[in-house]
């Protein structure tokens, strides 16, 4: 077990990631401020960034816990296609979070971006698990053979993060909705000879 200042620190970074979770998740990245969330956790602004380098390092590791959060409660359960649909409508309910992934990653699109790295092994991650989904799915015979699975991996990521966009701009867009039927054409084609 750990002890000390260290422990303390890991502790204290744990802390300011869940708040921050939270003040994001609800104001969105604009509109929270850094003077909320070390507030919320006894610290001034200084002692905020402290545990972090920079506000883009904070807004990193803040993506990082939402997707370790969200893989742990939505997907691990249950690691197939209903899984990630879980994920997205879990979104919908988040809206700060959306927008702060929306306009991060594009944002960390440019290779000297503090994040670029970061996303660069986020949609790595992501193909893998969705890939695992495809592969999951040919095995118990509900998708066939006749798919490229790094195609379908593809497509679903990316219309997943432009549904996101689409959304934030349109409360309508049932993002779930959308996704399902092109999973449904991806598993269509899938037994195409």
């Amino acid at each position: 077990m750990k002890r000390g200042p260290y422990a303390k620190g890991t502790a204290k970074r744990e802390e300011i990631l869940s708040v921050a979770l939270d003040v994001v998740a609800a104001k969105g990245c604009r509109k929270a401020s850094n003077r909320e969330i070390a507030e919320r956790v006894g610290l001034t602004q200084a002692g905020l960034m402290h545990h972090f380098a920079s506000r883009e390092e904070l807004y990193q590791e803040v993506l990082r816990a939402r997707d370790i959060r969200d893989h742990g409660m939505f997907f691990a359960p249950d690691p197939t296609i209903e899984g990630f649909f879980a994920v997205i409508a879990h979104n919908a309910e988040v809206p700060g979070l959306v927008r702060l992934y929306v306009e991060f990653s594009a944002e960390a699109s440019i290779p000297e971006h503090p994040a670029h790295a970061f996303f660069l092994e986020r949609y790595a991650w992501l193909r893998e698990g969705l890939s695992g989904v495809i592969r999951r799915a040919q095995d118990a015979g509900a998708i066939g053979p006749a798919v490229d699975v790094s195609a379908a991996v593809d497509l679903l990521v990316a219309a997943a993060d432009g549904l996101q966009l689409q959304w934030l701009n349109d409360h309508t867009v049932d993002m779930v909705a959308r996704l399902r039927r092109l999973w449904d054409g991806i598993v269509a084609l899938s037994h195409a000879a």
